[in-house]
């Protein structure tokens, strides 16, 4: 049986279609947008908040 070609999805950052070196988006630059994006904290995935590293006692391990 042979599997149907997907379609590609489009680049979430301006919808031209993704290229497959950069997947899931059209080019370094939108990559490049969205790591960005990430880093400057504008994404968040929501849930309970990390536990802080300086919390922990040193003799928890």
């Amino acid at each position: 049986m042979k599997d149907k070609p997907q379609k590609a999805k489009p680049c979430p950052i301006c919808g031209k279609p993704a290229i497959a070196e950069v997947r899931p988006f059209c080019s370094a630059r939108c990559a490049d947008i969205d790591l960005n994006r990430w880093l400057s904290g504008n994404y968040v995935i929501a849930g309970q908040p990390a536990t802080d590293p300086d919390d922990f006692d040193e003799e928890e391990g």
